[in-house]
């Protein structure tokens, strides 16, 4: 082997040094060199462990809380990384801090990620990096203490990495590519063995998706990313067949029948306001005001009016699978936990609400007050059926909270186009005002709701910020109420605010986010929603689930359902409640995939026919 550079920079000092010492030059730079080799192959051995603990250390303890065999899998998965590196880098020092770099830096994005949204990063999100980047000024990113102290640490430990001189000679390259292709065959077929469900379960290796905070904190990061892997794409279910598919669906076609007369269909408003929730239902608390007055009166008093909660399958973020599920009746609960369908599966022309309502003769809007790329809205509200989307370049007279336009001005954009229609209009809204972050001061608007107890600057700014949505929503409410043609509101937030804001309401409950019981976890995705009209209708309460919501709102206005809607409103009655989050029967029982009743499996065939064939 020859001596680079970077072994020759010490060949002046050790020439003095031996012969001073009358020592045999040769004999020593061979000692030298044989401890440059031992420590660089140390260093392949051990940085890729320390860059486990440090991986995980930026929100955990990886060693007490990762499960053991989990923690060797994570390692062993790092081991094969380097050692693949260095035969395409041939250095030990470049392999190492490469591998080091790239885990500080993934490491780092998934606090963040976690911070902001509740949910730990997942492989899916790389699809999301136009839609981060575009809301990312918006958030506080200060690093806590101990976020400094892990990445002073990577970069100690990318310091000690340039020790290890260990390079081989260019003329290998062709033993180090047969080497790099041995050992990524190798990674390859031993992250296949950890896909495999029996051998997760040998191994203890958690493996519910539905739980993605609990399943990185147990199995590690990279151990969670490639477990995740497979669910990058959508198998078909077990037993499916287009062709029974069809003729299941043919079944409930012309099963509901109209009640209205033509000309009398009702106008159709849907206000997604983002991150509307009352997070009363995480337990009492005591606010210097009602974040939602309104709101509260309208739930006791309204006789037009069907209330409850809406169960979602997000927490914290990914707004998008909420809309996704009300506007095709599909459900996250049949796909991969933290997947986004509008950017992975809808790439054509797709069945959903706006596209059947254009063929009943409404026309169909698509608002929101932000940047048109957001989730591909752009791309995937015309393969959804919408005939017009509005975004931001369309609110030109709208007045802003903190940075987002306000919600007053997306509601008069809904009274704009109601008040310009040539027909009955279906308008689908999108909000902004209350997104995150809930961290940062603004000169336009100055958080005024207190929580007896806890001094929380963020939950002060989130429920100061829903009582602006409740004041431009009554105001919203009242103009409806004085017009002569039909209407109807459907009312309800895309997901409850991040664990951030949360946090507080459940330490005066006596809990946290990391000791939530089930129960209490199911709460953390639980939004109000209404259904009013300005005409005579049914009221009531109801619980249900944003894949159910459509259905419902459809059959209140007394249109035809499609067959697909059909089938859910009589799934409703075995199954009200069915997200990403869990499914429940009529009993309020848990249902678990290993258990689905027919019904659920008949569901579960009918989207992968609705969504990919």
């Amino acid at each position: 082997m020859k001596m680079g550079k970077g072994q020759n920079r010490f060949d002046s000092a050790l020439f003095l040094v031996y012969l001073w010492g009358g020592c045999d030059m040769d004999s020593e730079v061979k000692q030298i060199l044989k401890w440059e080799k031992a420590l660089s192959y140390a260093g392949l051995i051990l940085c890729p462990i320390v860059n486990f603990y440090l991986l995980e250390g930026y929100t955990h303890n990886g060693f007490t809380e990762v499960r053991h065999w989990s923690q060797f899998f994570n390692i062993l998965l790092l081991e094969l990384f380097a050692w693949i590196l260095f035969f395409v880098f041939r250095s030990v020092a470049a392999a190492l801090r490469t591998e080091t770099g790239v885990l500080m830096v993934f490491g780092l994005i998934n606090y963040y990620v976690y911070t902001f949204r509740s949910l730990p990063l997942v492989p899916w999100d790389l699809l999301s990096l136009k839609t981060a980047v575009s809301v990312a000024d918006n958030y506080d990113f200060t690093p806590t203490a101990r976020i400094v102290m892990v990445a002073l640490l990577f970069v100690l430990l990318l310091f000690l990495e340039g020790f290890c001189k260990l390079k081989l000679e260019k003329s290998k390259w062709k033993g180090c590519l047969i080497g790099a292709c041995i050992l990524l065959a190798l990674t390859c077929t031993f992250t296949n063995i950890l896909q495999k469900e029996d051998f997760q379960n040998r191994h203890r290796m958690y493996n519910k998706l539905f739980t993605p905070v609990f399943m990185w904190q147990v199995n590690g990061l990279v151990l969670t990313w490639v477990m995740d892997m497979p669910f990058l794409t959508v198998d078909k279910p077990s037993g499916y067949n287009s062709r029974e598919a069809q003729e299941l669906l043919a079944q409930y076609e012309n099963e509901s029948e109209i009640v209205l007369k033509e000309g009398e269909m009702p106008n159709i408003i849907v206000v997604m306001d983002e991150a509307f929730s009352d997070l009363s239902v995480l337990g009492g608390f005591s606010a210097s005001e009602d974040a939602m007055p309104y709101f509260h009166e309208m739930q006791k008093t309204e006789k037009n009016l069907l209330t409850g909660y809406l169960n979602v399958s997000v927490c914290g973020g990914n707004t998008a699978n909420t809309e996704f599920e009300f506007l095709t009746g599909n459900t996250m609960a049949f796909l991969p936990q933290g997947s986004i369908p509008y950017q992975q599966y809808v790439k054509e022309e797709t069945d959903a609400v706006p596209r059947y309502l254009k063929s009943l003769g409404y026309e169909t809007y698509g608002i929101h007050p932000y940047h048109a790329g957001g989730w591909d809205r752009d791309k995937v509200y015309p393969l959804l059926g919408f005939e017009n989307s509005l975004f931001l370049p369309d609110f030109t007279r709208a007045s802003y909270l903190r940075k987002y336009v306000d919600d007053a001005s997306c509601f008069n954009k809904i009274i704009d186009i109601y008040e310009n229609r040539q027909a009955p209009a279906f308008i689908f809204a999108v909000t902004m005002q209350n997104h995150g972050s809930y961290s940062e001061s603004y000169e336009n608007f100055t958080p005024h709701i207190s929580v007896e107890g806890k001094n929380s600057f963020s939950l002060s700014m989130y429920l100061s910020l829903v009582q602006k949505t409740d004041q431009a929503f009554r105001d919203m409410i009242e103009y409806f109420s004085l017009e002569k043609d039909p209407v109807m509101v459907v009312f309800f937030g895309d997901h409850q605010p991040s664990d951030t804001v949360a946090e507080p309401i459940l330490e005066l409950n006596g809990t946290t986010y990391k000791t939530l019981s089930q129960d209490m976890r199911d709460k953390r995705y639980q939004v109000p929603y209404v259904i009013w009209t300005n005409y005579e209708s049914e009221g009531g309460k109801m619980d249900t689930s944003a894949n159910y919501l459509a259905g419902e709102m459809m059959r209140r206005a007394g249109l035809p359902l499609p067959a697909y809607h059909s089938f859910l409103q009589e799934l409703k009655e075995e199954y009200p409640v069915i997200s990403g989050q869990r499914i429940a029967d009529s009993k309020g029982e848990r249902a678990e995939k290993k258990n689905f009743g027919e019904k659920l499996k008949q569901y579960q065939k009918l989207q992968y026919y609705e969504m990919f064939e």
